[in-house]
């Protein structure tokens, strides 16, 4: 009895699985175009479908002209010397805005763009800009352009944008 009912509702959690997934599957998960009369498949473009105008603003959310974002992989550690000591630490993590098809080159050179994001982090450090009102929207807006530049100077135009993502200040 107890195989019985076993097989019965193994049979029904499986007919009940693939009912839900006939019913929660995507529009676009057609195996194959549906064949015209003649045997060929129809063609979209036909005299009989107008065409539409192209959108422009579809072009903006296409995923293909979509930027991504490369999460650098650390965070850094930048810290603040006060008459030689160590005063607080700023942590930051950053991400980078890249053309479509680019991550793997930024990984590529992670190592390098580090060391050059680090540099920068500690001449701003050393100038002051991490002192008094770090988070202020100018002091922010300039680090960010600096920080462009300087990863612009080793990857090009891919990169669009340095976003800082996280940002503290840890008093000692």
């Amino acid at each position: 009895m107890r195989k019985i009912l076993f097989a019965v509702l193994a049979l029904l959690g499986l007919g009940g699985g693939l009912a839900a997934g006939q019913l929660l599957r995507p529009a676009e998960a057609k195996h194959e175009p549906e064949m015209a009369e003649h045997g060929t498949p129809p063609d979209a473009h036909s005299a009989e479908t107008p065409v539409a105008a192209p959108d422009s603003h579809a072009a903006e959310t296409d995923p293909e002209h979509l930027p991504e974002y490369v999460k650098m992989s650390n965070q850094f550690v930048v810290p603040i010397i006060d008459h030689g000591q160590i005063a607080s630490l700023i942590i930051l993590s950053l991400s980078l805005e890249v053309a479509p098809g680019k991550t793997e080159t930024v990984y590529a050179v992670e190592p390098k763009l580090r060391d050059m994001i680090l540099q920068l982090l500690f001449d701003h450090s050393n100038t002051g800009g991490f002192a008094g009102s770090f988070t202020d929207a100018q002091n922010l807006i300039g680090l960010r352009r600096n920080l462009l530049e300087v990863v612009q100077s080793s990857l090009g135009a891919i990169v669009t944008d340095v976003l800082i993502t996280d940002i503290v200040r840890q008093d000692a």
